[in-house]
C-alpha cells in the first residue's frame, strides 16, 4: 500500500476511533440521551473527518516533499477513514439500548485500535504487545476521562 494511503488510513482510523469513543462516552454520562449521542457521532462523522483530513493535508504539503497527488490521497484517505469509522459507531446505538451499545462500541473501539496497533507493530518488527498495550492504554484513558468529564458537566450544569 501506498505510504499516502497509510498515512490517511492510520490516522483516519486511530482519530475515528478515539474522538467518536470520548465523546460518545462523555455526551452518554453527561445526558443519557440517544439522540444526542447519535448527534455527536454525526457530528464527528462529518466535521472531524473534514478537519482531520485538512490537517494531514496541511501536513503533508507542510513537508514540500513528494508530488501533489500523494497530499491529496493522504488526505482523501483521512476523510473516509476517518467518516467511516464514526459512522459504524452508529449501529449499537441505533439498535441497542444506549447502556448497551456504549459498552459494545467500547469493545469495537478497541478492538480496531487493537487491530491496527497489532499490524503497525508488525510492519516495525517490534512486539505486538507492546504496541497495542500502549494503544489501549491511550484508548482506555480516554474513555474513563470523557465518562468523568460528563459526569462533573451534568452534575454542574443541571438540576
Amino acid at each position: 500500500m501506498k505510504s499516502s494511503w497509510k498515512t490517511g488510513l492510520s490516522f483516519g482510523l486511530t482519530s475515528g476511533v478515539i474522538t467518536t469513543l470520548g465523546l460518545m462516552v462523555g455526551l452518554h454520562s453527561g445526558t443519557h440521551s440517544r439522540a444526542i449521542v447519535i448527534g455527536g457521532i454525526l457530528t464527528i462523522a462529518i466535521a472531524d473527518a473534514m478537519s482531520d483530513a485538512l490537517g494531514i493535508h496541511l501536513a503533508e504539503e507542510s513537508k514540500n516533499s513528494g508530488p501533489t497527488v500523494q497530499i491529496w490521497e493522504a488526505t482523501i484517505a483521512t476523510f473516509l477513514a476517518k467518516f467511516a469509522i464514526a459512522m459504524t459507531f452508529v449501529i449499537p446505538v441505533w439498535v441497542w439500548p444506549l447502556d448497551r451499545a456504549i459498552v459494545a462500541s467500547a469493545i469495537w473501539g478497541l478492538l480496531l485500535l487493537a487491530a491496527l496497533s497489532f499490524f503497525v507493530a508488525r510492519a516495525q518488527r517490534v512486539a505486538p504487545w507492546k504496541v497495542i498495550g500502549e494503544h489501549m492504554l491511550i484508548g482506555l484513558s480516554v474513555i474513563v476521562i470523557t465518562h468523568y468529564v460528563g459526569d462533573w458537566v451534568r452534575d454542574r450544569f443541571t438540576g
